[in-house]
Order: structure tokens, then sequence, then C-alpha cells
């Protein structure tokens, strides 16, 4: 099998069950940066600082985010196609590891500055492109069909990964970089 099709050369791309979209289009746009957020996980997985339950949930993450990616890419209107779905259980999933982390972290008191080492970074880049996945798919669901759960999970990720950059910075010992109001 190629990996090339030669059919987007004229930037058009098919959706799940064939409907034709420019590739600008706000459902490519929306799993597109799903994808791209994918990417990021994949990198926080690969750093030797993070513990191996985490890279195990970062391995579940990412897998959610490929349904949500299929999710996002099939038409609502013509898709016959089976798609796999979010549960409640995997925004629970998420839910519970934040309080657990919670428990171990410092009480926040203020705001944070992003940085401290790379692999904390790399949770703020990921827990922002997170929140323009969730922007572009609140969007596309004003205009066509969105599973709830997408949205949800997409919501409760991002705060996720910006209680794993705290924990990681608890865990290796590093302060975090609080932002101090000039007044």
């Amino acid at each position: 099998m190629k990996i090339y099709t030669k059919t987007g050369d004229k930037g058009y791309t098919s959706l799940i069950g064939g409907a034709r979209v420019p590739k600008y289009h706000l459902r490519i746009d929306s799993y597109g940066t799903v994808d791209e957020l994918n990417s990021y996980i994949g990198l926080i997985r690969d750093q030797a600082d993070v513990a191996m339950y985490d890279k195990e949930l970062l391995k579940q993450i990412q897998d959610r985010l490929f349904t949500i990616g299929a999710s996002l890419a099939a038409d609502p209107e013509k898709s016959k196609m089976v798609i796999p779905d979010i549960k409640e259980d995997d925004i629970e999933i998420l839910e519970k590891e934040m309080d657990a982390i919670n428990e171990v972290v410092p009480p926040l008191r203020h705001f944070i500055l992003p940085g401290g080492n790379t692999t904390i970074s790399f949770c703020h880049v990921a827990r922002c492109v997170c929140r323009r996945a969730e922007r572009l798919t609140v969007q596309l669901a004003e205009e066509s069909t969105v599973e709830d759960k997408v949205i949800i999970y997409l919501n409760r990720l991002s705060d996720y990964l910006f209680i794993l950059a705290r924990k990681l910075a608890n865990d290796l010992k590093i302060p975090e970089n609080q932002w101090i109001a000039r007044v």
C-alpha cells in the first residue's frame, strides 16, 4: 500500500463516509489538532523522568485521542462505519487521577508559569494544544454533530495535563514558576 494517494493534491480530503471537504474545513482542523496533541502526549511519554504508571496512563490517553480523531473525521450524515466512542469511564479516570495527584502536590495558591524542565514544559505545550482542540471542537459542535463526551474529555484532559506538570515538578523537586503579578 502506498502512503500517498494523490487524492488531496487539489486541497480536498475525504471524511469517513466519503464526503470531500477542503483541508481547511473546521472538522479537519479539529481532528488535525487532536492528532497534534496526540504527538505531544507521545513526546511526554518518551521522557525519562516520567514514571511508568504515568506512561501507561498517557498511552491510554493516546488511544482515546485516536477514538476522538475517528469520531471527528466521520461525516455525521453519511458515515455508516461504526466508530468507537468515548465513555463516561474515560472521563472518570482523568478525574480520579487528578484527585489523587491533588492529594500529594502543594495547594495551588498562584498561577503557574510554564517551565522548570523540558518534560514539565512539554506538558504545558500539550495542555495548550488540548485547549485549542477543545475550542475548535466546540466551534464544530455549533454547526455539526459532535459527541458531547468528546468535548468533556478534551476539557478534562487539559486539566489533567496541567496537574501532571505539577506532579512532575513535585516528584522531581523542581520549584514551580509562580506568577506574581507586577502591580
